[in-house]
Formats: structure tokens, C-alpha cells, sequence
């Protein structure tokens, strides 16, 4: 049996190295993606290189990037640019190999053990891919180069940006057993300062520990660490991944408790997540509504449907039923809508007017081509739009 070959390709710094791509002014420069104006409430979605030395990482309040670098450029996020640059990279990966399982836009494993014969090695074909994007889309990648998905992921976040490291079976000892337990697939900050406080401090520490007691203090998570820190990682590369789930939420600049404005807003959200779902040849059961108030508490509350939808009015009449079930009138900080147990393939139902609902299909699909074609929402219910 062949060794397997998997490739991880991680896009450095993406949203903002194409905003940096299509903006030359910009190159050099600390660009955080994640909102216009760094002084109201929001969270960066991506930080260029040149920000992330100032300690602007993802994920990262707002108003807290820009005490570290005030002298940033701030961006809202377009994803409707980002997703045609990341449509083009993976255009260029299914050139090489139909075993593609995309992670997010960004990111994706490539297997290709049986792509060896027709394009040489894996370090060849990875060389190739990296000369394709940057050709093709002016963009970098970082890659990743192993036998299996976890030593593949792990490789390719170990010199960024623009890395190119390749694990193998010769220097797996070398390189991976050396690295702190937190670059363990599945370890966060609470398991990392668990495993610390045993002594376990690297990778070569827990191969070097008793399955037993990892079994008996961590259950299965302890046998999955084990596993992977002697580098054993059976999973496969899974082409064509289906989502999960599909959601949206949105941060206030300011508390919200008018009604009309947080149903506008649930609208508008709705009309994103339904786009996509159609945009995915989907249907989803499972409606969720996200609510976190100013005191920062949080509840969601869902509901499952007996039969499927993908239709905004649909989605939002079981939206704001959600939202009037549990909304008790306080300030509301963040509102979310998610869709799930998605369906590839809407199941035959006997529907006594058929064809109307055939009319209200046709409508959004008609909408959704125009969103497609220019970027944003052209048509959009007069329920999603806020008053002065």
C-alpha cells in the first residue's frame, strides 16, 4: 500500500492580502479586515502580517486592535471578492487531484497519492500549485506537506507566511516532537494548562507518556492526543464536504431594544443565510436566533421543521416567531440566525399550491442570480430595511 500524500494549503493573511492585491497602496502596510471604524463594536475577521506585529490577531475586538495600531487601515469585510478569489484557488487544486475537502475559503487538504504518476512528487505538485495561485490569482500560500491530514495541517502553520515545510516519517521525531502540546489538533487553552500542570509540556512529552493515564484523565480525548502525537491520523480526505450549517450574526455599534430595527436586522440576516443555502443547492429543518443582550448573556433557541425550506419568507416567519418566543425587551448587544440539518436534495412533498411556491422559487433564485453577478443584494423585502 502506497504512503499516503496529503497537502494542506493555508492563504496567508487572505482577506486582507487581496485587499492588499487590488488596493497597491495598501502593500507594507498594518490592514485589519473586519470594519470601517475600529472605534464601534466589531471583530477582526483577518490582519495583514504587517498588523499582526503589533498583536492584531483574528478574532480580536475592534476598539482593542486599534489600541495596539491605531494607525492601521480598517476595511469592512467584501466577501463577495474574497469568494471569487478563493473559487479561483480551488479551481487551480481540482487541476491536480478531484480529492479536495475545503475547510473554508482560505484553506484546504489536498490528497494526492494518486496524482504522483501523472504530475511527480508531492513537493512538485505543491511547487506548482503555489506558482498557479500566485500567477493566476497574485496571491501566497503557505503548504504543508505529509502523510496525513494532522501532520499536513500542523507543517504548514510552522513558517508563515509563504511557508513550505514537509513532514515525513525521517524528520517526523525531528520536527514535530519538539513543539508545545497546543499545536496538538484538538488542545485548547483549557486542555494545554491541564496537560501542563501534569508535566506534559510537548509533543514528545505525551508520546512519551502512559496511554493509560492519559486515558484515565482526559477519556477519549486523552487516546486522541496520544495517537497523534506518535503521528497516527488515520481520517481521509473528504471531497466535496458538506456544511454543517450555515449562519450569520452581527455585532450593534450601539445596545438595540426598538423592535423594528432588530427585526430589519433579523431580516437582513436571513436574507444572507437563505442566500447561501440556495447559493449551496441546499434546504435546511433547523432554524436557530441568537440573542446577546448588553450584560452580555447569551440564549439561542431553535426550532426543527417538519418539512424543508430555502425561501426567506419562509426562514423568517420561523425566525421571528424564535425571536418573539424568548426576547424580553432588553438591550440586545449581537443577533444571529444559523441554518441546519442541511439537505443536498429537497425530499418530494404533496403541496396543495405547488405552483405558487414554484413562483416564490423562481423569484429568489432571480435574485439571488442578480446578488451573484453584482456582489450585493439588489432586491431585498422591505422587512429588511431600517428605518430612519
Amino acid at each position: 500500500m502506497k504512503e499516503r500524500s496529503i497537502i494542506h494549503v493555508d492563504m496567508d493573511a487572505f482577506y486582507a492580502a487581496v485587499e492588499q492585491r487590488d488596493n497597491p497602496e495598501l502593500k507594507g502596510k498594518p490592514v485589519i479586515i473586519g470594519g470601517p471604524d475600529p472605534t464601534k463594536r466589531g471583530v477582526v475577521a483577518t490582519a495583514s502580517y504587517e498588523a499582526r506585529q503589533f498583536g492584531v490577531h483574528s478574532a480580536m475586538p475592534l476598539r482593542e486592535a486599534y489600541k495596539r495600531c491605531p494607525h492601521g487601515v480598517y476595511l469592512p469585510v467584501n466577501m463577495h471578492k474574497y469568494q471569487q478569489a478563493s473559487k479561483h484557488i480551488f479551481n487551480i487544486f481540482q487541476k491536480f487531484t478531484p480529492l479536495v475537502e475545503n475547510i473554508s475559503l482560505d484553506e484546504a487538504f489536498l490528497d494526492v497519492t494518486g496524482s504522483r504518476s501523472l504530475f511527480g512528487s508531492s513537493k512538485s505538485i505543491a511547487r506548482e500549485i503555489i506558482d498557479q495561485i500566485d500567477k493566476e490569482v497574485n496571491l501566497a500560500a503557505s503548504i504543508g506537506i505529509s502523510y496525513n491530514k494532522f501532520l499536513a495541517k500542523l507543517a504548514s502553520d510552522l513558517d508563515k507566511p509563504k511557508g513550505f515545510v514537509v513532514v515525513s516519517a525521517d524528520n517526523f521525531y525531528e520536527v514535530v516532537h519538539p513543539l508545545p502540546v497546543k499545536r496538538v489538533w484538538g488542545v485548547g487553552k483549557k486542555m494545554e494548562q491541564q496537560l501542563r500542570a501534569v508535566g506534559l509540556k510537548t509533543i514528545g512529552d505525551i508520546a512519551s507518556a502512559s496511554l493509560f493515564s492519559l486515558k484515565q484523565q482526559f477519556g477519549l480525548a486523552g487516546e486522541h492526543i496520544y495517537a497523534l502525537s506518535h503521528g497516527i491520523d488515520n481520517r481521509p480526505v473528504i471531497p466535496n464536504r458538506e456544511a454543517k450549517s450555515i449562519g450569520r450574526e452581527t455585532t450593534f455599534s450601539v445596545d438595540i431594544s426598538d423592535r423594528d430595527v432588530l427585526y430589519a436586522t433579523l431580516m437582513q440576516l436571513v436574507e444572507d443565510v437563505s442566500f447561501r443555502l440556495r447559493n449551496s443547492n441546499c434546504w435546511c429543518q433547523c432554524v436557530t436566533v441568537k440573542i446577546r443582550y448588553a450584560c452580555f448573556n447569551t440564549y439561542n433557541r431553535q426550532t426543527t421543521l417538519s418539512q424543508q425550506i430555502n425561501l426567506e419568507t419562509e426562514i423568517y416567519s420561523e425566525a421571528r416567531e424564535l425571536f418573539d418566543s424568548f426576547y424580553d425587551g432588553q438591550p440586545v448587544r449581537l443577533i444571529g440566525v444559523t441554518l441546519s440539518h442541511l439537505k443536498a436534495e429537497k425530499e418530494k412533498q404533496v403541496e396543495l399550491f405547488g405552483w405558487e411556491n414554484e413562483k416564490k422559487q423562481a423569484l429568489a433564485e432571480a435574485a439571488d442570480r442578480l446578488r451573484t453577478k453584482y456582489g450585493k443584494p439588489l432586491v431585498v423585502r422591505a422587512r429588511g430595511i431600517k428605518k430612519d
